[in-house]
Protein backbone atom coordinates (compact mmCIF):
# COMPACT_ATOMS: atom_id res chain seq x y z
CA UNK A 1 0.00 0.00 0.00
CA UNK A 2 1.41 3.35 -1.03
CA UNK A 3 1.33 5.99 1.66
CA UNK A 4 2.46 8.81 -0.59
CA UNK A 5 0.34 8.42 -3.68
CA UNK A 6 -1.65 11.55 -4.41
CA UNK A 7 -4.05 9.68 -6.76
CA UNK A 8 -5.04 7.28 -3.98
CA UNK A 9 -5.49 9.80 -1.21
CA UNK A 10 -6.38 13.02 -3.04
CA UNK A 11 -3.77 14.95 -1.03
CA UNK A 12 -0.15 15.90 -1.69
CA UNK A 13 0.53 17.37 1.75
CA UNK A 14 -0.89 19.36 4.64
CA UNK A 15 -0.58 23.00 5.60
CA UNK A 16 0.18 23.16 9.31
CA UNK A 17 -0.93 26.64 10.37
CA UNK A 18 1.09 26.42 13.58
CA UNK A 19 0.53 28.59 16.63
CA UNK A 20 0.61 32.17 15.34
CA UNK A 21 1.10 34.17 12.14
CA UNK A 22 2.70 37.12 13.93
CA UNK A 23 6.41 37.26 12.88
CA UNK A 24 7.51 38.75 16.21
CA UNK A 25 5.66 36.06 18.18
CA UNK A 26 7.11 33.41 15.87
CA UNK A 27 10.66 34.60 16.64
CA UNK A 28 9.96 34.47 20.37
CA UNK A 29 8.43 31.01 20.08
CA UNK A 30 11.35 29.77 17.99
CA UNK A 31 13.91 30.61 20.67
CA UNK A 32 11.60 29.41 23.46
CA UNK A 33 11.00 26.05 21.76
CA UNK A 34 14.68 25.67 20.85
CA UNK A 35 15.76 26.26 24.45
CA UNK A 36 13.11 23.92 25.85
CA UNK A 37 14.02 21.21 23.33
CA UNK A 38 17.72 21.41 24.19
CA UNK A 39 16.91 21.31 27.92
CA UNK A 40 14.65 18.29 27.32
CA UNK A 41 17.31 16.35 25.44
CA UNK A 42 20.09 17.32 27.88
CA UNK A 43 17.98 16.68 30.99
CA UNK A 44 16.69 13.29 29.91
CA UNK A 45 20.14 12.25 28.68
CA UNK A 46 21.56 13.22 32.08
CA UNK A 47 18.90 11.11 33.81
CA UNK A 48 19.82 8.17 31.59
CA UNK A 49 23.54 8.60 32.33
CA UNK A 50 22.94 9.02 36.07
CA UNK A 51 20.94 5.81 36.33
CA UNK A 52 23.45 3.87 34.21
CA UNK A 53 26.45 5.04 36.28
CA UNK A 54 25.08 4.47 39.80
CA UNK A 55 24.47 0.86 40.98
CA UNK A 56 22.09 2.18 43.67
CA UNK A 57 19.74 3.22 40.87
CA UNK A 58 19.70 -0.16 39.15
CA UNK A 59 16.17 -0.89 40.38
CA UNK A 60 12.88 -1.53 38.54
CA UNK A 61 11.59 2.00 39.12
CA UNK A 62 14.67 3.58 37.56
CA UNK A 63 14.68 1.02 34.75
CA UNK A 64 11.24 2.27 33.75
CA UNK A 65 12.44 5.85 34.23
CA UNK A 66 15.25 5.33 31.69
CA UNK A 67 12.60 4.11 29.24
CA UNK A 68 10.50 7.22 29.91
CA UNK A 69 13.53 9.48 29.43
CA UNK A 70 14.33 7.84 26.10
CA UNK A 71 10.66 8.05 25.07
CA UNK A 72 10.51 11.77 25.97
CA UNK A 73 13.56 12.51 23.83
CA UNK A 74 12.04 10.63 20.88
CA UNK A 75 8.61 12.21 21.40
CA UNK A 76 9.87 15.80 21.32
CA UNK A 77 12.36 15.09 18.50
CA UNK A 78 9.46 13.86 16.39
CA UNK A 79 7.73 17.28 16.65
CA UNK A 80 10.00 20.17 17.67
CA UNK A 81 12.81 20.11 15.05
CA UNK A 82 10.26 20.17 12.22
CA UNK A 83 8.45 23.06 13.94
CA UNK A 84 11.73 24.98 14.34
CA UNK A 85 12.62 24.35 10.70
CA UNK A 86 9.26 25.73 9.54
CA UNK A 87 9.85 28.90 11.58
CA UNK A 88 13.26 29.39 9.95
CA UNK A 89 12.27 28.53 6.38
CA UNK A 90 8.74 29.92 6.48
CA UNK A 91 7.51 26.69 4.86
CA UNK A 92 4.40 25.52 6.70
CA UNK A 93 3.59 22.65 4.35
CA UNK A 94 4.40 19.12 5.42
CA UNK A 95 4.45 16.30 2.88
CA UNK A 96 1.88 13.54 3.05
CA UNK A 97 4.47 10.85 3.85
CA UNK A 98 6.16 13.03 6.49
CA UNK A 99 2.78 13.79 8.07
CA UNK A 100 1.88 10.11 8.39
CA UNK A 101 5.35 9.31 9.73
CA UNK A 102 5.04 12.04 12.35
CA UNK A 103 1.55 10.83 13.27
CA UNK A 104 2.82 7.24 13.67
CA UNK A 105 5.59 8.18 16.08
CA UNK A 106 3.35 10.62 17.95
CA UNK A 107 0.81 7.89 18.67
CA UNK A 108 3.47 5.30 19.44
CA UNK A 109 5.61 7.39 21.81
CA UNK A 110 2.55 8.98 23.46
CA UNK A 111 1.07 5.57 24.29
CA UNK A 112 4.42 4.25 25.50
CA UNK A 113 4.50 7.06 28.08
CA UNK A 114 1.07 6.12 29.47
CA UNK A 115 1.94 2.45 29.94
CA UNK A 116 5.39 3.13 31.39
CA UNK A 117 3.78 5.44 33.96
CA UNK A 118 1.34 2.62 34.76
CA UNK A 119 4.24 0.16 35.14
CA UNK A 120 5.95 2.55 37.56
CA UNK A 121 2.70 2.91 39.54
CA UNK A 122 2.47 -0.89 39.76
CA UNK A 123 6.08 -0.99 40.97
CA UNK A 124 5.33 1.58 43.72
CA UNK A 125 2.16 -0.31 44.68
CA UNK A 126 4.04 -3.57 45.22
CA UNK A 127 6.92 -1.80 47.03
CA UNK A 128 4.52 -0.06 49.43
CA UNK A 129 1.87 -2.73 49.98
CA UNK A 130 3.95 -5.91 49.67
CA UNK A 131 7.51 -4.88 50.66
CA UNK A 132 8.60 -8.37 51.77
CA UNK A 133 7.53 -9.94 48.47
CA UNK A 134 8.75 -7.05 46.31
CA UNK A 135 11.91 -8.70 44.92
CA UNK A 136 10.01 -11.93 44.29
CA UNK A 137 7.21 -10.19 42.35
CA UNK A 138 9.05 -7.37 40.55
CA UNK A 139 11.92 -9.26 38.95
CA UNK A 140 14.33 -7.94 36.29
CA UNK A 141 12.82 -10.42 33.83
CA UNK A 142 9.33 -9.04 34.50
CA UNK A 143 10.52 -5.45 34.00
CA UNK A 144 12.25 -6.21 30.70
CA UNK A 145 9.23 -8.22 29.53
CA UNK A 146 6.79 -5.43 30.43
CA UNK A 147 8.93 -2.82 28.67
CA UNK A 148 9.19 -4.98 25.54
CA UNK A 149 5.44 -5.59 25.45
CA UNK A 150 4.76 -1.86 25.89
CA UNK A 151 7.09 -0.75 23.08
CA UNK A 152 5.96 -3.44 20.64
CA UNK A 153 2.21 -3.16 21.30
CA UNK A 154 2.24 0.66 21.12
CA UNK A 155 4.17 0.49 17.85
CA UNK A 156 1.62 -1.93 16.40
CA UNK A 157 -1.34 0.18 17.52
CA UNK A 158 0.25 3.25 15.93
CA UNK A 159 0.83 1.28 12.73
CA UNK A 160 -2.86 0.33 12.53
CA UNK A 161 -3.86 4.00 13.01
CA UNK A 162 -1.42 5.10 10.32
CA UNK A 163 -2.45 2.46 7.76
CA UNK A 164 -6.15 3.26 8.23
CA UNK A 165 -5.44 6.98 7.84
CA UNK A 166 -3.46 6.29 4.67
CA UNK A 167 -6.62 4.75 3.15
CA UNK A 168 -8.63 7.97 3.53
CA UNK A 169 -9.35 10.27 0.60
CA UNK A 170 -9.13 13.98 1.37
CA UNK A 171 -11.31 16.73 -0.06
CA UNK A 172 -8.45 19.16 -0.72
CA UNK A 173 -5.02 18.62 -2.23
CA UNK A 174 -3.44 20.55 0.68
CA UNK A 175 -5.82 20.71 3.70
CA UNK A 176 -5.18 23.48 6.22
CA UNK A 177 -4.68 22.02 9.70
CA UNK A 178 -4.95 24.41 12.67
CA UNK A 179 -2.08 22.75 14.50
CA UNK A 180 1.70 22.49 14.49
CA UNK A 181 1.87 18.70 14.09
CA UNK A 182 -0.12 15.96 12.37
CA UNK A 183 -2.87 14.68 14.64
CA UNK A 184 -4.91 11.66 13.53
CA UNK A 185 -8.14 13.01 14.98
CA UNK A 186 -7.78 16.36 13.19
CA UNK A 187 -6.93 14.73 9.85
CA UNK A 188 -10.23 12.83 9.91
CA UNK A 189 -12.08 16.15 9.65
CA UNK A 190 -10.72 16.71 6.13
CA UNK A 191 -11.62 13.35 4.61
CA UNK A 192 -14.28 12.82 1.94
CA UNK A 193 -14.32 9.05 2.34
CA UNK A 194 -16.00 6.80 4.88
CA UNK A 195 -14.22 7.25 8.22
CA UNK A 196 -16.39 5.01 10.39
CA UNK A 197 -13.62 2.44 10.92
CA UNK A 198 -11.20 5.24 11.88
CA UNK A 199 -13.71 6.65 14.36
CA UNK A 200 -14.23 3.23 15.93
CA UNK A 201 -10.47 2.84 16.18
CA UNK A 202 -10.26 6.25 17.84
CA UNK A 203 -12.79 5.10 20.46
CA UNK A 204 -10.66 2.00 20.97
CA UNK A 205 -7.62 4.25 21.40
CA UNK A 206 -9.47 6.12 24.15
CA UNK A 207 -10.00 2.81 25.98
CA UNK A 208 -6.32 1.96 25.34
CA UNK A 209 -5.39 5.29 26.93
CA UNK A 210 -7.82 5.04 29.88
CA UNK A 211 -6.78 1.49 30.89
CA UNK A 212 -3.35 2.46 32.30
CA UNK A 213 -4.94 5.48 33.95
CA UNK A 214 -7.32 3.16 35.83
CA UNK A 215 -4.35 1.00 36.89
CA UNK A 216 -2.54 4.10 38.17
CA UNK A 217 -5.58 5.28 40.15
CA UNK A 218 -6.09 1.80 41.63
CA UNK A 219 -2.40 1.58 42.61
CA UNK A 220 -2.38 4.95 44.35
CA UNK A 221 -5.62 4.28 46.20
CA UNK A 222 -4.05 1.13 47.60
CA UNK A 223 -0.81 3.00 48.34
CA UNK A 224 -2.71 5.74 50.19
CA UNK A 225 -4.56 3.15 52.30
CA UNK A 226 -1.29 1.40 53.17
CA UNK A 227 0.54 4.66 53.96
CA UNK A 228 -2.17 5.94 56.30
CA UNK A 229 -1.98 2.68 58.25
CA UNK A 230 1.67 3.39 59.13
CA UNK A 231 1.65 4.55 62.79
CA UNK A 232 4.50 7.09 62.71
CA UNK A 233 4.39 10.37 60.80
CA UNK A 234 8.02 9.87 59.78
CA UNK A 235 7.22 6.47 58.34
CA UNK A 236 4.25 7.85 56.39
CA UNK A 237 6.38 10.67 55.00
CA UNK A 238 9.14 8.28 53.93
CA UNK A 239 6.69 5.91 52.25
CA UNK A 240 4.93 8.70 50.38
CA UNK A 241 8.17 10.43 49.35
CA UNK A 242 9.11 7.39 47.26
CA UNK A 243 5.96 7.96 45.18
CA UNK A 244 5.79 11.76 45.07
CA UNK A 245 7.95 12.26 41.95
CA UNK A 246 6.02 9.70 39.94
CA UNK A 247 2.66 11.04 41.13
CA UNK A 248 3.67 14.59 40.14
CA UNK A 249 4.60 13.43 36.62
CA UNK A 250 1.34 11.45 36.32
CA UNK A 251 -0.78 14.48 37.27
CA UNK A 252 1.16 16.72 34.87
CA UNK A 253 0.94 14.22 32.00
CA UNK A 254 -2.73 13.31 32.29
CA UNK A 255 -3.71 16.88 33.15
CA UNK A 256 -2.28 18.20 29.88
CA UNK A 257 -3.75 15.35 27.82
CA UNK A 258 -7.21 15.94 29.28
CA UNK A 259 -6.72 19.63 28.53
CA UNK A 260 -6.35 18.74 24.84
CA UNK A 261 -9.17 16.25 24.35
CA UNK A 262 -11.71 17.33 26.97
CA UNK A 263 -12.39 21.00 26.32
CA UNK A 264 -15.22 23.32 25.27
CA UNK A 265 -15.85 23.62 21.50
CA UNK A 266 -13.83 26.25 19.61
CA UNK A 267 -11.48 26.90 22.56
CA UNK A 268 -8.42 27.21 20.31
CA UNK A 269 -6.31 29.10 22.84
CA UNK A 270 -6.89 26.54 25.58
CA UNK A 271 -6.15 23.71 23.15
CA UNK A 272 -2.91 25.35 22.01
CA UNK A 273 -1.66 25.93 25.56
CA UNK A 274 -2.50 22.35 26.58
CA UNK A 275 -0.82 20.96 23.45
CA UNK A 276 2.38 22.93 24.08
CA UNK A 277 2.37 21.71 27.68
CA UNK A 278 1.94 18.10 26.52
CA UNK A 279 4.47 18.10 23.67
CA UNK A 280 7.15 20.50 24.95
CA UNK A 281 6.88 21.48 28.61
CA UNK A 282 6.06 18.16 30.28
CA UNK A 283 8.98 16.19 28.72
CA UNK A 284 11.27 19.06 29.74
CA UNK A 285 10.06 19.11 33.37
CA UNK A 286 10.20 15.36 33.98
CA UNK A 287 14.00 15.20 34.60
CA UNK A 288 13.79 18.09 37.06
CA UNK A 289 10.90 16.49 38.94
CA UNK A 290 12.66 13.15 39.29
CA UNK A 291 16.08 14.60 40.14
CA UNK A 292 15.03 17.36 42.53
CA UNK A 293 12.52 15.26 44.50
CA UNK A 294 14.74 12.18 44.88
CA UNK A 295 17.80 12.22 47.13
CA UNK A 296 19.73 9.41 45.41
CA UNK A 297 19.04 10.81 41.96
CA UNK A 298 19.98 14.33 43.06
CA UNK A 299 23.32 13.11 44.48
CA UNK A 300 24.14 11.14 41.34
CA UNK A 301 23.25 13.98 38.97
CA UNK A 302 25.29 16.44 41.06
CA UNK A 303 28.26 14.07 41.00
CA UNK A 304 28.02 13.73 37.22
CA UNK A 305 27.84 17.50 36.74
CA UNK A 306 30.80 18.06 39.07
CA UNK A 307 32.80 15.39 37.24
CA UNK A 308 32.02 17.08 33.92
CA UNK A 309 33.03 20.53 35.19
CA UNK A 310 36.27 19.22 36.72
CA UNK A 311 37.27 17.38 33.53
CA UNK A 312 36.74 20.53 31.48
Amino acid sequence: MSMAGENETGVSGFLLLGITNDPQQQRILFWAFLCMYLVTVAGNTLIFMAISSDPRLHTPMYFFLTNISFDDICFTTNIIPRLLASHVSGIETISYAHCLTQMYFLISFGNVDTFLLAAMALDRFVATCYPLQYHTIITPQLCVGLAAVVWISCGLIALVHTLLTSRLTFCSSIPEVSHFYCDAYLLMKFTCSDKQVNQLLFLGAVVFFVAPCILIVFSYVQIAVAVFQIPSAKGRHKAFSTCSSHLTVVILFYGTVLGIYIRPPDSFTQDTVATIMFTVVTPMLNPFIYSLRNKDMKETVTRLLNRGSNSS
